[in-house]
């Protein structure tokens, strides 16, 4: 029975992260067109897409690496959801959360890019070879003070468990605030994450016409816009567990995770494009220098 709860878990964590995370991406359509003075696509069109595409068919083929880089980022994004616990203190969305999850989440987050990497790649087109340049680029930038917040809090409570972070922000409160110079970092590290202006330099249309997806279309695009809605949930999902505890009900769940959207969201509403050279030294920056002070704090304190 115990099994069966937790499959069907699973399954429904999927199925919550791909309606959130496209209902997510359709209302930043929708508020990105009314800030610029459009009345814009409505809020569930990105359904829509994302069945029309599922539904049709292509015939471009460069190798195996192409077909399976779709695969890699839907592999990436589903199994670090399954690795996060979704609400607090409920059976039905433990998933596979243990002891060491959080060092295998930051590995486990890559696996996609570098399948898409390489997929891209091998379909020979230059803009996706540039796209991928940039892409790999960048995340190098973010990692450093995304990893360097995320050691700081392993080294402030002795853990590297989720869950563990999560019971101990029950009793001492939200770490945003124990630590807010890893959550700043962290925050900082966000807007790199999500991919939106003014770090949108890996598809940047007017530039790469797509960058890495250039080669992909249908079913190809269908599905890696499905794992991009699902990772996003996860990334939001991962934050508010790490930093504030957790969410009792999914009501409560979707609050936080849409008020930290609004972040990255509207950040980039307001800011134009950088270079690849101004992206890598805006994260190597402050975020990287948060990062250091909170490493120094949490071994201090």
């Amino acid at each position: 029975m115990d099994f069966l709860i937790k499959t069907l878990g699973a399954i429904a964590t999927i199925i919550v992260a791909f309606i959130v995370g496209m209902l997510y991406m359709g209302i930043n359509r929708k508020i990105t067109a009314r800030v610029q003075n459009r009345v814009g696509p409505p809020v569930w069109q990105n359904y829509i897409d994302a069945l029309k595409l599922v539904s049709k068919k292509t015939s471009v083929h460069h190798g195996v690496m192409q077909h399976l880089a779709p695969a890699f980022l839907m592999i990436s994004s589903m199994g670090t959801l399954l690795f996060i616990p979704i609400l607090r203190g409920q059976s039905w969305f433990p998933n596979l959360s243990y002891h060491g999850d959080l060092i295998f989440i930051l590995y486990f987050m890559v696996l996609g890019s570098l399948g898409m990497a390489l997929g891209a790649g091998q379909t020979g087109n230059p803009n996706a070879a540039i796209g991928i340049t940039r892409g790999l680029s960048q995340m190098v930038g973010f990692e450093i003070p995304w990893v360097m917040a995320l050691v700081a809090m392993m080294i402030q409570y002795h853990t590297t468990s989720i869950s563990d972070l999560m019971a101990i922000q029950q009793q001492h409160g939200w770490l945003m605030f124990q630590n807010p110079l890893a959550f700043l970092a962290a925050i900082l590290a966000m807007l790199g994450m999500f991919r939106y202006s003014p770090f949108d330099i890996v598809g940047a249309p007017a530039e790469l016409a797509s960058g890495p997806i250039s080669e992909f279309g249908g079913k190809y695009l269908g599905l890696m816009m499905s794992s991009g809605s699902i990772f996003a949930f996860t990334k939001l999902t991962l934050y508010v567990d790490l930093f504030m505890g957790g969410a009792s009900n999914i009501v409560v769940l979707l609050i936080e995770t849409f008020t930290l959207y609004l972040i990255p969201m509207l950040y980039g509403l307001v800011s134009p494009r950088y270079r690849t050279e101004q992206a890598i030294r805006y994260f190597w920056g402050w975020p990287t220098v948060l990062g250091l002070a909170a490493l120094v704090y949490s071994v201090v304190i």
